[in-house]
């Protein structure tokens, strides 16, 4: 089936004005600038192969959607190990701290979640970097509203504990 120019060209609008966030989101889900670029291209591979069913004011959130789905499915088969990532070495690379430091703090953000498992921080980006509720949570992860609760609360007890334990918290 043949796409027209049209269709072609909003695509190209879209994945030029939601790569930006679509990124962030990726490296705070997955704590590795390399796995995020990967999960990134893939979302929006899959949204384009369904971009004549998507709504342009939905088009953002659908491919939320599919990003926080493939990095769901991403956990579930490494059976919520945590995920080495490769954050220590960007961490100290000036570089790389500059690239990324346009954004409040992102480098110590992302640095912080890469101690959570991959559920933990996925719950954790969702519930307050993307500001959906417990119940979207829950829908978008097929988890239940309890264990949104359960597992953000231990996540933040971590998380608060790290910045406790570093001399962080003021």
């Amino acid at each position: 089936m043949a796409r027209s120019l049209d269709a072609d060209a909003e695509f190209t609008a879209f994945v030029e004005g939601a790569q930006p966030r679509l990124s962030r989101v990726a490296v705070l889900l997955t704590g590795n600038r390399s796995s995020a670029e990967d999960l990134v291209q893939e979302a929006l591979i899959r949204t384009y192969v369904n971009w004549g069913k998507v709504r342009p004011e939905g088009a953002y959130s659908y491919t939320r959607r599919i990003l926080v789905n493939l990095n769901t499915d991403r956990w579930r088969r490494r059976h919520l190990e945590a995920v080495p990532g490769d954050l220590a070495d960007d961490r100290a690379s000036a570089s790389a701290a500059r690239a990324y430091a346009t954004v409040d703090h992102r480098d110590d953000i992302v640095f912080e979640l890469a101690g959570l498992t991959a559920r933990e921080r996925s719950i954790v980006v969702m519930r307050y970097y993307l500001d959906l509720t417990e119940r979207q949570v829950a829908d978008e992860l097929d988890i239940s509203v309890g264990t949104v609760k359960s597992t953000c609360s231990r996540a933040l007890a971590r998380l608060g504990s790290q910045r406790v334990g570093e001399g962080r918290l003021s």
